[in-house]
Parts: C-alpha cells; sequence; structure tokens
C-alpha cells in the first residue's frame, strides 16, 4: 500500500492505518527511538505514542512524505521521553554524546530572542546541511538526525571510526561558523 492510501485511511479514521503503518515502517521508528532511548521497552512504547500521535493529527494535515513525518514525531517522542527521564541525571545512551556534540553549535539556553529565531534557526541549518556534500550531508543526518553511533556509521560506511569523527567534527565547526556568519549567537 503505498503512503497517500495509507494516509487516507487515517483521515477515514479507519484503524487499519494504525497496523499497516506499523507493518511498513515500524522497523524505522523503533530504530530512531532506540538510538535516542537505548532501552526496547521506551523505544517501543514511543512507537505506539507516534502512532496516537500521528492518528490525533493526519485529519488536520496531510503530510507531504510519511516516512519524515513519522520520524519526525518518532524523534519528538523520544527525546521528551529522554528528557523526562534524565532531568536529574546524565544517561550512557547514545544521545547524550550527540547533544554534547552539538553543543558548541547551538546554544541551549531558553530566552526570548532565541524563541522569536528559532524559525531562522531551523532555516539556517537545513541550508547548511543541504549545502553538505552527499557523503557529509548523510554521516551529519546519520549522527545528528537518527543518533546513529560513530561506530555503526563507519560499520555502514565502510569509513574507519577516526575518519567519521573527525569529519563530524569539522562539519561542527563549519556549523558553527555558518551560523555566526548569520548572526546567531553560539
Amino acid at each position: 500500500m503505498d503512503d497517500n492510501d495509507i494516509i487516507q485511511l487515517y483521515w477515514d479514521r479507519n484503524e487499519q492505518a494504525i497496523r499497516i503503518t506499523s507493518d511498513k515502517y515500524g522497523h524505522y521508528c523503533k530504530a530512531i527511538a532506540r538510538n535516542i532511548l537505548n532501552n526496547e521497552e521506551d523505544a517501543e512504547e514511543c512507537v505506539n505514542d507516534t502512532y496516537l500521535n500521528a492518528w490525533n493529527s493526519m485529519p488536520t494535515h496531510w503530510p507531504k512524505q510519511l516516512a519524515t513525518f513519522l520520524g519526525k514525531i518518532t524523534r519528538n517522542v523520544s527525546f521528551n521521553k529522554y528528557k523526562h527521564d534524565h532531568v536529574e541525571k546524565r544517561g550512557s545512551g547514545e544521545i547524550t554524546l550527540v547533544l554534547d556534540e552539538l553543543t558548541d553549535c547551538v546554544s541551549d539556553t531558553d530566552n526570548v530572542e532565541q524563541v522569536l529565531d528559532h524559525q531562522e534557526l531551523i532555516k539556517a541549518i537545513s541550508s547548511f546541511v543541504r549545502s553538505l556534500s552527499e557523503n557529509k550531508r548523510n554521516l551529519f543526518v546519520r549522527r545528528y538526525w537518527y543518533a546513529d553511533s560513530v561506530s555503526a556509521i563507519a560499520n555502514d560506511t565502510g569509513m574507519l571510526q577516526g575518519t567519521v569523527s573527525k569529519t563530524l567534527e569539522r562539519t561542527r565547526k563549519q556549523l558553527k561558523a555558518y551560523l555566526t556568519e548569520r548572526g546567531f549567537e553560539i
């Protein structure tokens, strides 16, 4: 079944939409949640929450790409779960490393100016990522969107872990310079 047919099931409020979504995108969503949470049961819970959020949001929104839509929901639900579980402690999962690596590029303080500049920051980061070579873009997205480990990326790409790490480090420095040039305070 193609994505438009699945989305139509959501719009028709047909409960088969969830089963079909699970069959087609369950592994994809679970991989995202597992990378962020490093816990199988929590990942499963987040994937189920993804289906509920998709069910609740689709009658008013027709996503352009279902996989991206579901991945974004899964990622947000998983990050929220991670934040909730780690309010007072630092976890040892991959996401802690991912967030630490990006700390120098994007500030984490909440103030009025940052809230207002949020959309501009998103546009600037998207523009930066689109400007990268395909190889660098894939590494960056796998690490900082999907929270894949450096070793998994190296294994899948045939690169050495040190090469992946160094490429990501250089890309983060480029991102920081790119954002600074555009007036974002780092």
